[in-house]
């Protein structure tokens, strides 16, 4: 059954990845309730992450995932990557799972990204935006643009390569570092963009002038870091976080606003302040079968 779903998948999006020079992207996802795994693939490299929790006890099955992909792609079992997902707390998302340095490039469209499937727990690249950043490319021709929460800073990549001048904030040194070498493997100089490792909250509270006309959101659902002042809860905090960003943006100019919170609803204060448009449909990349991996608005000023 797992085979089959598989070489299904991969039969309806292999002419696609060739056709838009997509080198990474999910083959499954979670598509049959008794196979709880996410498998994507990076160039010829596999990442299976076994979501099995206590429930699933004395229902392995893994032999079978590996199994399947070690047939239709021709890969020794070894050489692929199996990782546990669990929710994810504080700075879990920071850690280092490993030090193996084994960093590689793939093509995504106009960008080449830079990940790594083994040293950390996600690789530096979130699959489900790639439409996402396909829409900052096309509308950020003349633009500045900001990026909060950046992480590795693919978003920004497209965003400079689209034509902004480009500011990017991350309280993580390593990650701020990592976008600045996205940057240098697509020849972008670093003259025109600002790379700022800071707390977003932080961030916000010190710079509340109008001076961007296109931003990107995409905080963590929760996050008790130790780099920052008490907690932050998407869905408690979204009216001062979505308030202070749109302080930053000019007249005419558009937020987008991502979150992974499943269950998340849009405030009803915020609906009064912002023009705000669900756009979430929109940006659920064809190769994810889970249609809630995360939701999007477009927020305007009234």
């Amino acid at each position: 059954m797992i085979k089959n779903r598989i070489e299904k998948n991969w039969s309806r999006l292999k002419s696609w990845t060739i056709q838009q020079k997509i080198e990474a992207y999910r083959l499954y996802d979670h598509d049959i309730p008794e196979f709880p795994f996410l498998i994507d693939r990076y160039k010829d490299q596999l990442l299976v992450y076994d979501r099995t929790d206590s429930r699933d006890e004395g229902k392995n099955q893994l032999p079978h995932v590996l199994e399947a992909l070690e047939q239709i792609f021709k890969v020794p079992q070894n050489q692929i990557i199996v990782k546990k997902r669990d929710r994810q707390k504080g700075d879990q998302q920071y850690e280092k799972l490993d030090d193996t340095k084994n960093f590689f490039l793939v093509r995504e469209s106009q960008a080449l990204l830079r990940v790594n499937l083994i040293d950390y727990l996600d690789t530096g690249l979130f699959l489900d935006h790639r439409p996402m950043r396909q829409k900052i490319f096309k509308e950020s021709q003349g633009k500045k643009f900001l990026n909060l929460f950046c992480y590795t800073g693919a978003v920004s990549v497209f965003a400079a390569l689209g034509g902004a001048q480009t500011t990017s904030v991350d309280m993580s040194k390593t990650y701020m570092a990592w976008a600045e070498e996205n940057f240098t493997a697509n020849g972008i100089s670093k003259n025109e963009h600002e790379f700022i490792v800071e707390d977003c909250l932080k961030f916000l509270d010190r710079r509340q002038n109008p001076e961007f006309d296109l931003i990107f959101l995409d905080p963590p659902t929760f996050s008790n870091s130790k780099k920052m002042d008490g907690n932050f809860d998407v869905e408690r905090d979204q009216v001062d976080l979505v308030s202070k960003t749109m302080a930053l943006l000019k007249p005419g100019g558009v937020l987008y606003f991502s979150n992974n919170l499943k269950k998340f609803k849009m405030d009803e204060d915020l609906k009064k302040k912002f023009q705000i448009a669900e756009i979430s449909e929109s940006t659920i990349p064809r190769d994810f079968h889970n249609l809630k991996i995360h939701h999007c608005f477009r927020i305007l000023h009234l």
